[in-house]
């Protein structure tokens, strides 16, 4: 699409730095390149060019790299420049004033990336992975997002969008062609094909929690009576004194937050009050919310105490527990013999340790690791593909008109409205890519990016 405006942004983070960079995009970037640099003849394209900065009055601002970019070999699809002066912010003001001055107007979030969406430069999971990107904060999320911006998820779409259109050629020739000599209508052969299909589909929407698990972190809660080394624990997790440690049960009254990277994952780890009879309205308050924070948790760590007897634990928390989301930590191991709480919760693992001498520390942080990867992260495609909470929603449109092809011939109703359901199918998996127009979708999407990208 032909653009009309030049749009600038400064693509680095305010403050300063030893470089910033500006980016311009439009039909005056080859203009604008020329008269900045006052130079005789143009810039060469794709060459870093190092020339002074001019002001509209001619005034000098600064020493800069200029790249040029020409239209259709850029990443928007239309011409760009880029500008790298010296990361003074009032350089970097000075410069964008004088963009600004000359005609150019400032770029709204992600305006760079929707414009290369627009011109198909990308397809529109790559254009959100380039924001994925940006917020990767584990190995695993950073992987998950340079996939993706290769093209992995518009290649899987390609696919089934492949097998559905053999499906649906295979049903409207019998509408095309009524007369012809075909062969009987084999209705076995459609609807087999439509069940792997709509399995293929729903796997791969499963793999959405993974996504989130990515992004946002693996959310784990600590959790345990009063006194039993909750708080040590996060604190020798963090490697830092952040919840405070005290003889006096009941210290903690309410969650504390943390991050922190275990192998390949961001883990945000949560201590939590002392699950026991609350003493007063305060500690009753900090229990109720463990309760509540236990909804939405990923991973529990059950912290016992070797030294006493094993808990009763309120029945909401158990219910959210499993043996692949939860490992029992049997604490204070330096003052007992033997194997504490054997018995309780057996069908979980546990780890013996005392958090007073570390020993047993870096034991439990690989079993905790292997239960990660083991248990709680199955949720991933076998080709790696991982989708979100949109493309998600755009999938079980498609599933939900697969299935009512499938009854369809099932009940050996007419090709042209199991066709009709196929073409929707259809419809729902092109959303994922962006196939269908949708502007209010786009600019909620875009919104989310950073000034700039």
């Amino acid at each position: 699409m032909p653009a009309t405006d030049t749009i600038v942004a400064l693509s680095t983070p305010a403050g300063e730095s030893a470089i910033a960079l500006v980016r311009l995009s439009g039909p005056d970037c080859p203009v604008l390149a020329q008269a900045v640099t006052a130079r005789a003849k143009p810039l060469l394209p794709r060459y870093a060019h190092f020339s002074k900065y001019f002001d509209i009055n001619g005034k000098e601002i600064d020493e800069c790299v200029f790249t040029l970019f020409e239209q259709g070999k850029s990443f928007t699809g239309e011409a760009m420049l880029e500008i790298a002066p010296h990361g003074n912010p009032l350089i970097v003001q000075k410069i964008m004033e004088d963009l600004l001055e000359r005609g150019c107007r400032p770029a709204e979030p992600g305006e760079f990336t929707r414009t290369a969406f627009l011109n198909g430069k990308m397809d529109l999971s790559q254009a959100e992975a380039v924001s994925d990107l940006i917020r990767a904060r584990s190995d695993r999320s950073l992987e998950v997002a340079q996939r993706q911006l290769h093209g992995s998820i518009g290649r899987k779409m390609s696919e089934l969008t492949d097998q559905l259109l053999g499906i649906m050629a295979h049903v409207e020739a019998y509408i095309d062609f009524p007369e012809e000599d075909l062969p009987a209508e084999d209705q076995e052969g459609p609807a087999r094909d439509l069940r792997r299909l709509i399995a293929e589909i729903s796997d791969l929407i499963e793999t959405q929690h993974y996504s989130a698990l990515l992004h946002e972190g693996i959310k784990t809660l600590i959790v345990g009576e009063p006194n039993v080394g909750k708080s040590s624990l996060i604190n020798a997790l963090v490697g830092s004194e952040r919840a405070i440690v005290s003889d006096i049960p009941g210290t903690t009254r309410d969650f504390i937050s943390s991050f922190l990277m275990l192998g390949p994952w961001r883990i945000e780890i949560l201590d939590t009050a002392g699950l026991h009879d609350a003493g007063d309205a305060i500690e009753e308050i900090g229990i109720r919310h463990t309760i509540e924070q236990a909804e939405t948790a990923d991973f529990f760590l059950l912290v016992l105490d070797a030294s006493l007897p094993s808990p009763a634990l309120p029945p909401a928390l158990i219910d959210r527990m499993t043996p692949d989301n939860t490992i029992v930590l049997v604490n204070k191991m330096d003052l007992v013999d033997g194997q504490p709480h054997a018995g309780f919760l057996s069908q979980f693992r546990h780890c013996a340790l005392s958090l007073k001498t570390h020993d047993g520390l870096a034991a439990f942080r690989d079993d905790w690791l292997s239960a990660i990867q083991t248990g709680l992260i199955r949720s991933t495609a076998s080709d790696g593909v991982v989708v979100n909470a949109r493309h998600a929603a755009a999938l079980s449109e498609s599933v939900r008109a697969l299935e009512l092809a499938a009854d369809k011939l099932k009940d050996a109703e007419l090709s042209e409205l199991v066709a009709a359901d196929l073409r929707d199918a259809i419809g729902g998996i092109g959303k994922v890519v962006g196939k269908v127009d949708n502007e209010r979708m786009l600019d909620s999407l875009f919104q989310q990016f950073c000034i700039g990208k």
